[in-house]
């Protein structure tokens, strides 16, 4: 035996003889750091549409996680409930077509463990694209697969309306997850921006932009503009930023904060000078602490989790005053 493995194997033994003399006279006995306990975080829509189910996306990827399913395969099952929910008009089977009335979806996908990725961008004829980009994952050597077969002013004057739900705009799911182990998966699936140019592609198939993650650091994806998250890579750079010890909170604030620097065009910018468009990030780290941030508290965005207590659906903490709009 090594000098090292005996000293480590001894003190381990002393700490056990101690800890049982402690427990013998009635003290407390802390032997080994808690198990990290098992969360899932996305998007507000993961704990909405259950595609005529009793459970929502974070219930059915926690269950599975506490169950022992590799994280991965978890919390791609739980966006898949949003994917096939027709009742869902911003994430696959409902998802609202692009310019030409064709239904063009987007996924990206990332295993901490097995340190890979896989996305696919303007797909057609499938219902879940998550699946997909898992096969790209799983049985490629790629990680992006793209395959693609005006109306912008239009969209805004509907949602000016109140003709277009802001979440149908901008449309997504992203949904993060942890285990008892600290293997952490993630998975960002959409149907993109509503009647966009067809081919168009956001950020949520691009690594780094609507999904990153470091298995030793957490997870981070996003909703809302997608060109304004990829202009920064925000998901990387709020890798990044938890690596250096921030907290999930801190961390997606910097990213907001680097958006609305980044935002220089009139066209993209509100009567305050301000960007006139949302961007959320949904953060978790691998102590399992998490946070849902938000360009504007008064946007009223939210998000999900499911952990040991259920699923709930919480308030995004917001970067700005106000909403996007001008009034």
């Amino acid at each position: 035996m090594k000098r090292r493995e005996f000293m480590i194997g001894s003190a381990a033994a002393s700490v056990a003889i101690a800890s049982a003399r402690k427990a013998k006279a009635g003290a407390p006995t802390v032997l080994v750091p808690a198990a990290i306990k098992p969360l899932v975080i996305s998007s507000a829509n993961g704990n909405r549409f259950k595609n005529g189910g009793n459970v929502t996306c974070v219930q059915k990827a926690f269950a599975m996680i506490t169950q022992g399913a590799d994280v991965l395969d978890a919390v791609i099952a739980g966006v898949n409930i949003v994917e096939l929910d027709p009742l869902d008009d911003s994430v696959g089977y409902g998802g609202l077509p692009n310019a030409e009335g064709v239904v063009q979806l987007d996924s990206s996908c990332m295993h901490g463990p097995k340190k890979q990725a896989g996305g696919v961008a303007a797909i057609e004829g499938v219902r879940t694209p998550s699946l997909v980009a898992k096969a790209v994952l799983e049985q490629t050597d790629h990680h992006l697969i793209v395959r693609a077969e005006a109306g912008r002013r239009a969209t805004m004057e509907m949602l000016a309306e109140g003709l277009l739900r802001p979440e149908s705009f901008y449309g997504t799911i992203n949904c993060d997850g942890i285990n008892s182990k600290g293997e952490i998966c993630g998975v960002t699936t959409t149907s993109g921006l509503s009647w966009k140019i067809p081919g168009r592609v956001g950020d949520s198939p691009i690594l780094g932009a609507g999904l990153y993650l470091d298995g030793s650091v957490g997870a981070a994806g996003s909703t809302g503009r997608g060109e304004a998250n990829l202009y920064g890579l925000s998901s990387f750079l709020i890798i990044e930023e938890m690596r250096r010890g921030a907290h999930p909170k801190d961390a997606g604030m910097e990213a907001l904060r680097r958006i609305k620097a980044n935002t220089i065009e009139k066209r993209l910018l509100n009567s305050r000078g301000l960007p006139n468009f949302y961007v959320n990030f949904y953060i978790l780290n691998a102590k399992g602490e998490y946070a849902g941030v938000t360009m504007y508290q008064g946007s009223n965005a939210q998000f999900a989790i499911c952990d040991e207590n259920g699923p709930q659906t919480l308030s995004c903490d917001g970067l700005l005053e106000g909403k996007p709009a001008d009034s």
